[in-house]
C-alpha cells in the first residue's frame, strides 16, 4: 500500500515546526493508517525506513520491528540502550466527523501552542515517541551509544507486541520508554490491567403501541481511561443508564450502543426506546427534568454535554420488562471511576474501572470494562466486584487480557542520571512518579528482568479522544532533553 506523504490534508505548517527532525518524522508517520491490530501498513513503513538507512532491521514473529544502529564515534564505551515506543494509535472521532481510519492519514493543524487533528485523535500517543526514535536513527550528527530501536504493536488494545517479544532479541542494558505525557515527569512505574466482559441474552417482546424515541448523550470530553479517570469526567454509559433507570417502567429498550474502546472514557451513547401512548407525557416531562439535572451537575466538567430526545418510528420488538430491570440494575451497580487511591504514592490512583462499552441489540447484550491497578491483588478485587454484580444478573463473565504493572525502582541508575540532567537543564526537580496507565515496561521486564527502565515524553493532552493535542513548546523542551540523555548514558 502506498501512502502519499505530501497529501494536501497534511499541513505544511507541521513540517516547519521546531524541532524539524521530530515533526517531519511525525508527519510521515501520521500519513500511515495504524489502528491497533491492523498494523500491517505501519510495520512495512517502519521496515522500509530501517532498510533505507542501511541499518539492521528485524520483524519478530508477532510484528514488532527492531532497528539496530551502532554507537557514534567516541560513544562505543557507553552502555547499549533500547529506545521504545508503540506503533499503533487509538482511533476515536467525533460523531459528525467523516473519516476512515483504515485508509486515511491523520489531518493535522496548528492551534497556538498545540498540534491538533481535525475531529479525530492525533496519534501523538505514541507517535511522537516513534518519531523521536526515527529522527535519532536518521541523524548523522546526534551523539548516542549503541541503539536498539524497539517499535511494538498493539499496545492500546492488548499489549500483544510487548507480550510476544521474546527474551534474547535485545542486548541493551537500559530501556528508554517514550510514552509518558507530561514533560516534567519521569515515569518509574505503571498500572496493570484486565478486561472484564459481561455477556448475556434477553427476551424480546412486541413493542407497546406508542412512540419511538432516540435518546442521545454526546459532547462529553472522554479521554484516557487511566490518566483521566480521576478527573470525574462524565461517562456516557453511566449517564444513559440514569436516564433509562428513571424511565424503566415506561421506556422500553429496543437497542443501545455506548462507547467504543476499553481504554477510552465513553463520550457518546445512543438508545432506542418505545413509550406507550398513555405514558408519553410523563416520559417527556421526566426527560426534560433529567436533562436539566445532568447538565447542571456536570456544567463545570462537561460544558458541551448534550442530551437529545428525538421522535422516530417505533421498532417492533423491545426488551422484556424483567430483563430490562436486571440490565439497568447491573449497570447501576457496576463501579465506574476510581476504586482506591494509592496509600504509598500521594495523588496516584491505585485501582479504577472504566465501563467502556455497552451494546444491546437483537436479544444479546455485552458490557465491556477495563480494570486497572498498580497492585495485582487490588486489580483482582475490582474484577471480582464486577464479576459478582454481573453473575448476580445472570450474565456470563470473562476476565482476559491480564497484563502486569511496573513496580518502581527508586535505586535505578538511569533514573539518577536522567533526574540530574533535568535539574541541570531546568533548575528544578522533575516529578518522578508512577502513572495510572498501562505502559509496556512491566511486560518487557518479564523477559528482560535486568534491564534498567524509565519513561518520559512531551506533554500531550486529551489522549484517546478527538481533543488529543500535543504541545509545540513542550516538544522543543523534550527534544533537547532526549539529546542530553543520549550524550550522558553511563559507561559500560
Amino acid at each position: 500500500m502506498y501512502f502519499n506523504f505530501n497529501d494536501n490534508t497534511m499541513s505544511d505548517a507541521i513540517r516547519n515546526l521546531s524541532p524539524k527532525p521530530l515533526w517531519n518524522k511525525f508527519a510521515d508517520l501520521n500519513a500511515v493508517p495504524r489502528p491497533s491490530k491492523k498494523e500491517q501498513g505501519v510495520i512495512k513503513f517502519m521496515k522500509d525506513f530501517g532498510a533505507s538507512l542501511g541499518l539492521q532491521t528485524i520483524e519478530d514473529e508477532v510484528g514488532n520491528v527492531i532497528i539496530k544502529k551502532p554507537a557514534t564515534p567516541g560513544m562505543e564505551d557507553r552502555k547499549a540502550i533500547v529506545m521504545q515506543s508503540h506503533l499503533d494509535m487509538v482511533h476515536q472521532k467525533n460523531s459528525d466527523t467523516v473519516f476512515d481510519f483504515d485508509t486515511q492519514g491523520i489531518q493535522m493543524y496548528v492551534d497556538g501552542d498545540w498540534v491538533r487533528a481535525n475531529g479525530t485523535t492525533l496519534g501523538a500517543d505514541n507517535g511522537l515517541g516513534v518519531a523521536t526514535i526515527m529522527a535519532v536513527l536518521d541523524s548523522d550528527t546526534i551523539a548516542h551509544p549503541s541503539i536498539e530501536a524497539l517499535f511494538t504493536i498493539d499496545e492500546e488494545t492488548g499489549m500483544t507486541g510487548a507480550i510476544g517479544l521474546k527474551g534474547g532479541l535485545l542486548e541493551g542494558e537500559i530501556l528508554l520508554n517514550l510514552d509518558t505525557e507530561e514533560d516534567d515527569e519521569i515515569g518509574v512505574g505503571c498500572a496493570g490491567g484486565v478486561d472484564v466482559t459481561a455477556s448475556g441474552s434477553y427476551h424480546q417482546i412486541p413493542a407497546p403501541k406508542g412512540q419511538g424515541y432516540r435518546i442521545t448523550v454526546k459532547g462529553l470530553q472522554g479521554g484516557h481511561s487511566g490518566m483521566d479517570i480521576s478527573k470525574g469526567l462524565g461517562n456516557a454509559n453511566k449517564m444513559m443508564n440514569r436516564l433509562l433507570a428513571a424511565n424503566k417502567d415506561i421506556a422500553h429498550i429496543a437497542s443501545l450502543a455506548g462507547g467504543s474502546l476499553r481504554n477510552a472514557i465513553p463520550r457518546e451513547s445512543t438508545a432506542i426506546v418505545v413509550v406507550a401512548t398513555q405514558d408519553i407525557s410523563e416520559f417527556v416531562l421526566q426527560m426534560e427534568k433529567l436533562q436539566f439535572n445532568l447538565v447542571e451537575e456536570y456544567r463545570l466538567l462537561e460544558p458541551d454535554l448534550t442530551i437529545e430526545t428525538q421522535k422516530i418510528d417505533p421498532p417492533q420488538m423491545v426488551m422484556a420488562s424483567k430483563d430490562q430491570t436486571t440490565f439497568i440494575n447491573a449497570v447501576y451497580a457496576s463501579h465506574n471511576g476510581v476504586y482506591r487511591m494509592s496509600p504509598a504514592i500521594k495523588g496516584l490512583v491505585e485501582t479504577s474501572n472504566n465501563i467502556a462499552k455497552i451494546s444491546v441489540k437483537d436479544a444479546t447484550l455485552k458490557i465491556e470494562c477495563l480494570t486497572r491497578s498498580s497492585v495485582d491483588s487490588s486489580k483482582d478485587d475490582m474484577a471480582a466486584t464486577l464479576t459478582s454484580v454481573f453473575e448476580l444478573a445472570g450474565y456470563d463473565v470473562d476476565c482476559s487480557g491480564h497484563y502486569p504493572g511496573w513496580a518502581p525502582n527508586m535505586d535505578s541508575a538511569i533514573l539518577k542520571v536522567v533526574e540530574s540532567l533535568y535539574i541541570s537543564l531546568h533548575g528544578e526537580k522533575p516529578n518522578v512518579a508512577a502513572c495510572h496507565a498501562g505502559l509496556e515496561c512491566g511486560i518487557l521486564g518479564q523477559n528482560y528482568p535486568k534491564m534498567d527502565m524509565i519513561s518520559f515524553g512531551p506533554t500531550i493532552k486529551g489522549a484517546h479522544s478527538p481533543d488529543e493535542r500535543a504541545s509545540i513548546s513542550s516538544a522543543q523542551k523534550y527534544w533537547k532533553f532526549v539529546l542530553e540523555i543520549l550524550k550522558n548514558i553511563p559507561l559500560k
